[in-house]
């Protein structure tokens, strides 16, 4: 019985005993008796609630304050790993892709040294280290604990640096797997999750403009001026075959005997009469628009003639790194600017 209901009963009693006079003062004794009882009782059990509920109050306040505690905790542990992680570290990237990889998810800051070939982006410390003939001593002249490269290099482990391999990509799978790879060895584990969502979406944005044909495009893409290409086999012609391309070099190596990269002459490419031509040797060999016209026998061909010449960055094209979306945002919107071809 609560104090409420003691209250309540007291009072009835005493509106009992004005109204019955004196003839009723032993009834209202024994009740008043019942309610002394009563109150005893119930003032007990009213205590006992209360100290429950003060308890049960008492044991919240406990875990949300140790609910607050471990969440401060655990964010100061991840604050203080990504401290350690950032303050160990010391990394040379000997691969330019590496190297991408490594500024785009935030871990720039312990790159103490880059290759020749790094030159994106333009606060990376760039050296003359060689990626495909690397220096032991070199290297380790620069105190890393970690090394990035696109094949393993014999003599880091005696050294006692880790040495994280990251080969040439075959997939876009491999290129996302690669990112978080770098992310989680430099405690950068969120941030890559980042680029690697954002490269999705763009990439997902670029696919979606591209216009509906009833035949696909065919191209020819160039590495240099002694036509050598890329056939759908390579991770490059993946990129075009998203693109909803037909590769016009693929005949060129049917068995994989030149390793996805034939070198092809220019009857096969008169012959083959690319629709659209990317050149991915702007840099290397100078080329553009204009010299792939003044070649000789070149203004028989359809590219040329309705100026289907795609200019790449030779670096951005070669690279399988964050920089791919730029790729095929130059490539996607060069496809989208050419009239649909009817099928045959």
């Amino acid at each position: 019985m609560t104090i409420r209901k003691l209250v309540a009963l007291l009072a009835a009693l005493a509106l009992f005993a004005a109204a019955c006079g004196d003839d009723t003062s032993a009834t209202t004794d024994t009740a008043a008796a019942a309610v002394d009882d009563a109150m005893e009782d119930g003032g007990d059990d009213a205590m006992e609630d209360d100290a429950m509920e003060d308890d049960a109050m008492e044991d919240d306040a406990m875990e949300e304050e140790d609910a607050m505690e471990d969440d401060t905790m655990e964010e100061e542990a991840m604050e203080e790993e990504d401290a350690m992680v950032d303050g160990d570290l010391a990394i040379v990237s000997l691969s330019p892709t590496a190297t991408e990889m490594l500024f785009a998810v935030g871990a720039g800051d312990s790159v103490v040294a880059v290759d020749s070939f790094s030159n994106f982006p333009a606060e990376a410390p760039i050296t003359d280290l060689s990626g495909f003939e690397p220096n032991i001593e070199a290297i380790a002249g620069f105190e890393p604990t970690l090394v990035v490269s696109s094949a393993p290099i014999e003599g880091l482990d005696a050294l006692g640096i880790d040495n994280m391999v990251l080969g040439a990509a075959a997939t876009f799978d491999d290129v996302y797997s690669q990112i978080e790879q770098v992310g989680a060895a430099t405690g950068h584990i969120a941030e890559a999750a980042e680029v690697v969502s954002k490269m999705q979406t763009d990439i997902a944005s670029v696919l979606a403009e591209l216009p509906e044909r009833e035949a696909p495009l065919t191209y020819y893409h160039e590495l240099d001026n002694t036509l050598f290409s890329v056939t759908s086999s390579t991770f490059i012609g993946q990129v075009y075959s998203l693109l909803g391309l037909e590769n016009a070099a693929d005949p060129a190596d049917p068995d994989g005997e030149a390793f996805g990269f034939p070198q092809l002459n220019e009857e096969f490419l008169v012959t083959a009469d690319p629709d659209i031509i990317f050149l991915a040797d702007t840099k290397c060999c100078e080329q553009t628009a204009e010299t792939v016209a003044a070649r000789p026998g070149w203004d028989q061909l359809s590219a040329v003639q309705n100026g289907n010449i795609v200019e790449l960055d030779d670096d951005i094209a070669s690279r399988w790194g964050p920089r791919l979306v730029e790729f095929i945002e130059v490539a996607g919107a060069a496809i989208a600017e050419i009239e649909a071809v009817p099928a045959s």
